[in-house]
């Protein structure tokens, strides 16, 4: 039995994944989270043989989740269950530690699956994610996306304060200082030729970092 943690903000959507899930009959839901300091608690506390994770979550989003979790739980597998199909969310998520990413669309069809890969010591991608990821590389260094030019923390202030979160509220979120936060908007700035917030909103959704 396959022991699996499932984090996810939407308790609706967590349902229908977990019938997915229990339904094959040998695999159990062990622990659900609505959002990323819960996914990391959960799982410190349960040690579950998966954790499958969603990237937008309220609180801490999934890149930092992936961060902790490989830094206190380095054996434990994190696949990645989202709606976003955006190149750099494919190579940030796989960079940071997760064996696998599937995309929302194609849970149905895919997401046991993928479980089962991950916790065998694999990797998973779904095609749209291996698209991506063939693409990039055929590309090479030529047009490169502007996302390319950021830190892991940069496109998570980037995408906080493009969702209208408060320096406050990102500083809290992610243990750092005002002055911090503050640091990391006048590079954003800088680096993608932008003049204010409403202008880093515009950019986050033109590269689909968040919905409009």
């Amino acid at each position: 039995m396959i022991r699996v943690l499932l984090a996810d903000d939407h308790s609706i959507v967590r349902a229908g994944l977990r019938s997915l899930i229990e339904d094959t009959g040998q695999m159990q839901v062990v622990v659900e989270a609505s959002d990323g300091h819960e996914a990391i608690r959960q799982a410190l506390e349960v040690r579950p043989d998966v954790a499958v994770i969603d990237i937008s979550m309220p609180g801490m989003d999934g890149l930092e989740v992936i961060n902790q979790l490989k830094a206190q739980l380095p054996e434990l597998p994190v696949l990645v269950l989202t709606m976003h199909e955006e190149e750099q969310y494919v190579v940030r998520t796989i960079s940071a530690g997760a064996k696998g990413y599937i995309t929302k669309r194609s849970a149905p069809e895919q997401l046991v699956k993928a479980i089962e890969q991950v916790h065998r010591g694999g990797h998973y991608l779904s095609q749209e994610a291996a698209e991506l990821l063939a693409l990039r590389v055929a590309r090479g260094e030529r047009g490169q996306s502007p996302l390319d030019r950021l830190s892991n923390r940069e496109i998570q202030v980037l995408r906080a304060l493009a969702l209208g979160r408060t320096n406050r509220e990102i500083a809290d979120n992610y243990h750092i200082s005002v002055k911090t936060v503050d640091t990391y908007r006048f590079r954003l700035l800088k680096k993608l030729n932008l003049r204010n917030n409403a202008d880093i909103s515009r950019f986050a959704i033109q590269h689909g970092l968040i919905e409009a």
